[in-house]
């Protein structure tokens, strides 16, 4: 992978960002999508954050071998503080757990303001992102699953809306939306693969002594192999 050639998950990322957009890529790494939506014309200009120093020095050279310091700032900072409120109308968030996705996200709240969209890509617990979403008024307009390299990924993409979005039920929450209606192969294969640790995992709480958080959580498991089963039938 490199910027001229992506990955498949950040190619996915990348056909969401609305041509012309002002980006902050968070979690950059090399910054390679900042410079793939550059070069490309995506992005007209773009803020590459990392918090990290490795990657953030890895990230700066990348800009500077291929002359792109004009257009993309690599950044050193955690989540949003790399840049300001009005900066940015994109901002893309991938390969990170669902739950720190969206606490990149709660804990810079006060950035939001003039971003229009979001595409975060988690690598797990994408159910958090769905319901940071719908309490914060980000509409999700598209999703997609992929395999790559043996993962499985989704990217989710949200719009800002003044008002509430329309409620999502539990199994929407739980496998999105537009990835129930449309039960890719990928889709199938992942919440097959799911439904068969979490029975593998009830086997194992059944054969333990009764607690009343140990029947909570076995509860909890039957309710979405529940959800999972109904869907994929």
């Amino acid at each position: 992978m490199n910027s001229d050639k992506l990955s498949r998950r950040l190619e996915c990322v990348a056909s969401y960002i609305p041509k012309e957009s002002t980006l902050a890529d968070i979690g950059s790494d090399h910054a390679y999508l900042p410079c793939y939506c550059v070069k490309q014309g995506i992005a007209s200009f773009a803020v590459a954050g990392e918090v990290v120093k490795g990657p953030y020095l890895s990230a700066l050279s990348h800009v500077k071998e291929l002359d792109l310091e004009k257009q993309i700032q690599v950044r050193q900072g955690d989540g949003l503080e790399v840049i300001s409120q009005g900066e940015v109308d994109c901002i893309t968030i991938a390969g990170m757990g669902g739950s720190l996705i969206t606490s990149i996200l709660e804990n810079g709240k006060e950035k939001l303001p003039g971003v229009k969209r979001l595409i975060l890509q988690p690598n797990v617990g994408s159910i958090h992102i769905r319901k940071w979403c719908q309490k914060n008024n980000w509409e999700i307009i598209a999703e997609q699953i992929l395999e790559e390299d043996g993962k499985i990924y989704e990217v989710i993409v949200a719009d800002y809306v003044l008002k509430h979005p329309e409620k999502l039920s539990a199994p929407e929450l739980l496998m999105g939306p537009f990835l129930i209606r449309e039960k890719s192969n990928v889709f199938q294969q992942k919440w097959n693969a799911e439904v068969k640790q979490w029975k593998s995992i009830l086997q194992k709480l059944n054969e333990a002594s009764e607690t009343k958080e140990l029947e909570e959580k076995k509860n909890e498991l039957k309710t979405k192999i529940a959800y999972v089963e109904e869907v994929l039938s």
